[in-house]
């Protein structure tokens, strides 16, 4: 009995002290692009495309670079077309990535044939 008032003396003001705040437990965010701001990963989105060479092999780009905003895959006179989009610029302030806020990656049967900015790109079919 006596040890559980004195138990009691101890966790009660330490209690009333906690009021208010908030105490974290664990790893944070850690891994999870999505707590970065928009202006972190479009930074680190040029700086990674500015590394990229022409010619490069799509396998090797989305290794650099990772999952894109956007992803097309189509195909014209039986050649295969990716175009990846990474946002890398901020045109609208609605915290929504669009297009135009992206650079886009061209590759024609997985080698990488042109970049731009995505508000720019067109899809070429003939036809």
């Amino acid at each position: 009995m006596k040890k559980s008032i004195i138990a009691l003396l101890i966790a009660a003001p330490l209690t009333l002290s906690l009021t208010g705040c908030v105490i974290a437990v664990g790893g944070g965010d850690e891994g999870h692009s999505i707590s970065t701001s928009f202006g972190d990963r479009e930074y680190e989105n040029r700086k990674k495309i500015d590394k990229i060479q022409l010619n490069a092999t799509y396998n090797d780009v989305k290794k650099k670079l990772g999952l894109g905003d956007y992803n097309e895959k189509y195909q014209i006179d039986g050649k295969e077309i990716q175009v990846l989009f990474y946002r890398t610029h901020r045109v609208h302030k609605d915290d929504l990535t669009t297009k135009d806020e992206c650079t886009y990656l061209h590759f024609v049967d997985g080698v990488l044939l042109e970049m731009g900015n995505g508000a720019d790109y067109r899809r070429n079919i003939s036809g």
